[in-house]
């Protein structure tokens, strides 16, 4: 079998739902918008920015990540600044093969320059509607919704689900909670995702990252996740192999991993990310070989495309380079994404059987 290329890759369909908007800006962007407000950044030509933001997130060191988002967050504090980056969001990533992706933001930290709540929200979704156009001119076709994110370690949850249900007919498509997670709980904002149940509205928690179970466990029992963002550290409830063949090499699952497989709760892993982050040691050592020999509900996805300088497609590609994945495999996470998506069921379905299938078809039947 000839595994696929990377150029094959970035023309086949990918469904993504773990992308950060403030983690995806162009450098030319940022250098652009800064001249404009006159905030220093470290380097001001586009190429070493985008070296810079490399280096950053690949240097160990948590301060200098979370650096990184300090200089995106200040240019993205203006409607117009949001609505180009959201905009720039979606071509980039229609252009990149992405037919459906879920992008989410905190809107709490675009107001700064007096913004509201709502019109932050507002400014990214028109921003997200006219990149849609953009790739839509070009031949290219993007369904993107967003969702809205609360900081873990500040106290704006409910305020964030209220406003995420308010707009859920207007392009947001869920709820999430991000940041630090040891030592803030996803059971700090209880309060917000038993509103979230009571309106029918979908969430995710950042959990098992850089944490370990007791995160995941509250994250789903107590809160009542949909889904994991990440979720890779479930793979320490997962015991050695016990036994010769069978799923993943006959391993034992303890409860909580039983419980996420069998509830088919998707794991949103973001390979690059969590090597950078340190969840995984590298791309060939990630436990997503793992867990896909076990069938969990695993999906690929970016996390931040600027901090890890990567693409839908280069995350396909590494993985296709580390375990030999062919075109079968990369379907399987696609449909996968696909399946555990914000959107009605039936419009799920539609890019599934429209789109993705017939595509993954003739690749399969020429690989």
């Amino acid at each position: 079998m000839v595994a696929p290329s990377y150029a094959e890759i970035v023309n086949a369909p990918k469904a993504l739902l773990h992308d950060h908007l403030d983690g995806g800006l162009r450098p030319a962007t940022i250098v652009e918008l800064a001249a404009e407000i006159g905030h220093e950044l470290p380097e001001t030509d586009p190429d070493a920015l985008g070296r810079w933001f490399s280096a950053a997130a690949d240097s160990g060191s948590l301060e200098r990540y979370l650096e990184t988002f300090g200089h995106t967050v200040a240019v993205m504090q203006t409607a117009a600044a949001l609505r180009r980056v959201a905009a720039e969001c979606a071509l980039d990533l229609a252009l990149d093969g992405v037919v459906y992706a879920e992008v989410r933001y905190a809107p709490e930290q675009h107001l700064e320059n007096g913004l509201t709540l709502a019109e932050v929200v507002e400014a990214v979704l028109a921003g997200f509607a006219e990149g849609t156009a953009q790739a839509a001119a070009l031949g290219r076709t993007i369904r993107i919704g967003c969702l809205l994110t609360a900081m873990r370690h500040a106290a704006r949850s409910m305020e964030i689900a209220e406003l995420a249900v308010a707009y859920r007919d207007a392009g947001v498509v869920g709820f999430d909670i991000a940041g630090a997670e040891a030592g803030y709980p996803p059971t700090r904002h209880l309060d917000a995702f038993e509103y979230l149940q009571r309106e029918n509205f979908h969430f995710t928690i950042h959990a098992g990252e850089a944490f370990g179970l007791p995160s995941i466990w509250q994250a789903i029992q107590w809160c009542g996740a949909d889904r994991l963002g990440h979720g890779v550290r479930i793979v320490d409830d997962i015991g050695p192999a016990e036994a010769a063949g069978g799923l993943g090499g006959g391993r034992r699952l303890g409860r909580l991993a039983a419980y996420v497989r069998d509830k088919r709760i998707p794991l949103e892993l973001c390979p690059s990310s969590n090597v950078q982050t340190g969840a995984a040691p590298s791309i060939a050592e990630h436990p997503i070989g793992l867990l896909r020999d076990l069938r969990f509900r695993a999906t690929v996805n970016t996390d931040n495309r600027l901090m890890s300088g990567t693409s839908m497609s280069r995350e396909m590609a590494l993985l296709v380079e580390a375990f030999g994945y062919g075109w079968a495999e990369l379907q399987w996470f696609t449909i996968n994404a696909m399946k555990s998506a914000f959107i009605p069921f039936d419009e799920r379905l539609a890019i599934i059987n429209d789109t993705i299938k017939p595509a993954y078809a003739k690749l399969i039947g020429t690989a």
